[in-house]
């Protein structure tokens, strides 16, 4: 692969804090990337030294093989939607979306070409004339997408656009963001703590943490496959079981798995989980949520091990009943961490 952006080893620091530490990435043309992690993971400042906000302490940023490491935000070929869009009130929605384009010099008849061109790919051509305050928050965020997009960046960063809608819009949006990213061919980098949304979206999910970065890969394989205890408690549920390994096998209280050496636990998703005919366990809570109930147990012989699993709704269950449970071998996701 031959990277459009690549991240090399680079550190930041705010003061004595230590928020970035030798952080390098590839990042391929035409991707979506989804930088993923809880607060304070460095996940924004990473975006910020993509954008220019920042510069970083030590290491580099290549655009199209160009070191952009210290050029302003207005001089790399980067364009950012904020949370909150940052949108000019007194301003048409056409006027909002052909801004960067006047800034660089284009003509009034041209940019507003190109600002009705873009809003007929997001989905807003009728709103050209409309003020913000007139559209809904979703219409507003697919303004500040047009915004963005129309003045043609190599690389568009989005930092947590999504975080100010609800649940179902949020939702909507995701479907309505992948579309356009693959419609416009621009790579995407998109900033984000929702597990979900990062499964939603990414090509490519590159989980942080301290700092650093623990994991990074396909959905599929992040979350089926995670390769850091911290990636499979955090990117979803799972049950962690510690284990020694010997003979080529990972020991956990719950049954033996194949593990290299070096291995020291595995994960075990709930959905993983099913009646069976294996782990006897006592059911301690049992919450229906729509699709699934989610259910947790304490195995007899491993009483100190919360066992989470995802039944089919229609399962009868109850907090105390005595049930027996299997594992899926083949969904055992083998940690070394």
């Amino acid at each position: 692969m031959t990277a459009l952006l690549s991240i090399e080893n680079v550190s930041h620091s705010f003061g004595a804090a230590r928020v970035l530490n030798d952080v390098s990435l590839a990042i391929a043309p035409e991707s979506y990337t989804v930088l993923l992690g809880p607060s304070g993971s460095g996940k924004t400042t990473l975006l910020s030294i993509l954008g220019g906000f920042l510069f970083p302490g030590r290491g580099r940023v290549l655009i199209r093989g160009e070191d952009c490491t210290a050029l302003a935000p207005a001089k790399r070929p980067t364009a950012t939607v904020f949370q909150d869009y940052a949108l000019f009130p007194h301003m048409s929605i056409g006027a909002n979306v052909g801004f960067g384009l006047r800034m660089k010099g284009v003509p009034t008849a041209a940019r507003e070409e190109k600002a009705r061109a873009m809003l007929e790919v997001v989905g807003l051509a009728s709103a050209f004339h409309k003020k913000p305050h007139e559209l809904s928050g979703g219409q507003r965020q697919r303004v500040a997408l047009a915004r963005a997009l129309v003045v043609e960046p190599a690389v568009l960063l989005l930092d947590e656009p999504l975080g100010a809608l609800d649940l179902k819009l949020r939702r909507q949006m995701q479907d309505e963001l992948k579309s356009i990213q693959k419609r416009v061919g621009t790579a995407f980098v998109h900033v984000t703590h929702d597990q979900e949304e990062a499964m939603a979206l990414a090509d490519l999910v590159v989980v942080m943490n301290h700092g650093r970065i623990e994991d990074k890969g396909p959905p599929e394989r992040v979350y089926g496959r995670p390769a850091t205890r911290f990636t499979a408690t955090f990117m979803g549920e799972s049950t962690i079981l510690p284990g020694t390994v010997s003979d080529g096998m990972i020991r956990t209280a719950l049954g033996n798995f194949p593990a290299p050496q070096g291995a020291s636990a595995v994960a075990v998703r709930p959905e993983h989980v099913r009646l069976g005919t294996e782990i006897p366990a006592r059911v301690t809570d049992v919450v229906y949520q729509g699709s699934f109930k989610r259910v947790t147990a304490r195995p007899d012989r491993a009483p100190d091990i919360a066992l989470l699993a995802r039944l089919p709704a229609e399962t009868v269950i109850a907090a105390g009943d005595q049930v027996t449970l299997s594992l899926d071998p083949a969904h055992v996701a083998v940690l070394k961490d």
